[in-house]
């Protein structure tokens, strides 16, 4: 806590709670951005809380190779099922094949899910990060069986 002349003090909320990444979701995330490759891949992470225990793959319908959209119909069956299974939308995951597991300046511009996960596959490796208040926060997570 740091503490202002004022009196007033800044409170900085963290969380040390790390995520949950099913090994089977996380191996289905990496097939699936190989199989992209050299285009950007897409897809929903389906789970409960901080637990992931699904990676469900979209179309992506980006007319660009270097960017994402994620089919919408994809995203409300996927959302429609998940809802029947008694699970929820916790996420979405994406690659980047020629750079960082980093977001981009277009992610950050394009998120519109607060409080859900965001998983990027880049050059680099594997990265989850939370979005809260409008930035990425990165996520620890753990890969579970």
């Amino acid at each position: 806590m740091k503490l202002t002349t004022s009196g007033e003090s800044d409170v900085f909320n963290f969380s040390i709670v790390n995520c949950k990444l099913h090994r089977a979701a996380l191996e289905a995330i990496l097939r699936h951005a190989e199989r992209a490759n050299p285009s950007e891949c897409c897809g929903v992470l389906v789970g409960r809380g901080d637990e992931i225990l699904q990676a469900l793959a979209a179309r992506n319908v980006a007319d660009d190779p270097n960017r994402y959209v994620l089919d919408p119909a994809d995203h409300i069956t996927i959302r429609r099922n998940a809802r029947a299974a008694g699970l929820a939308v916790v996420g979405f995951y994406h690659s980047h094949p020629h750079s960082a597991a980093r977001p981009s300046a277009t992610d950050q511009a394009e998120a519109t899910y607060p409080d859900h996960l965001y998983l990027i596959v880049g050059a680099d490796g594997v990265r989850l990060f939370r979005l809260t208040g409008g930035n990425f926060a990165e996520a620890p997570f753990v890969t579970v069986t």
